[in-house]
């Protein structure tokens, strides 16, 4: 679950049922993982809201089905935003691996900094540490690491 930043009456939450959205002083959770795509679903573990638009969110998919394997849906990793409240979802791969990508990114271990234009960093239990800049376009940091369980973006200034 995240606080938006620039309104503390949002708050954003992706768990093993979905992606939802609460906006205060409401005291229901709406599901708004509904318009992610049928084929990847809105199954996961972490959510990073935008630090300045209440609007803006990542979340980072696994996929859910029976066998619950945990890793990107079909082996084809990416960040997904909504910049409507949830809305409507993009889908954010440039620079990953196209397939055969079984990342498992672990709850804490999507996050983002607060720099101009926004980092977002992704630790993956295969020992990969990936930056982008705002989802636009995915670069690979570090490799061969153990297993990353969280990932912290250090406070700038």
């Amino acid at each position: 679950m995240a606080l938006a930043p620039t309104d503390p009456d949002r708050l954003w939450q992706q768990n093993h049922c979905g992606i939802y959205r609460l906006d205060r002083p409401g005291e229901r959770w709406e599901r708004i993982g509904d318009a992610m795509p049928r084929d990847v679903g809105d199954i996961g573990f972490t959510v990073v809201p935008h630090a300045r638009d209440r609007d803006t969110a990542w979340v980072w998919p696994m996929d859910g089905t029976e066998v619950w394997p945990r890793t990107s849906p079909a082996g084809r990793p990416a960040a997904y935003r909504t910049r409507d409240g949830g809305a409507t979802w993009e889908r954010q791969d440039d620079g990953l691996p196209s397939e055969q990508g079984w990342f498992t990114v672990k709850r804490q271990a999507f996050c983002a900094d607060r720099a101009e234009p926004m980092g977002l960093y992704i630790g993956t239990t295969g020992g990969e540490l990936w930056m982008s800049e705002e989802g636009e376009g995915w670069r690979q940091i570090a490799a061969h690491l153990p297993e990353i369980y969280s990932v912290t973006a250090a406070p700038l200034g």
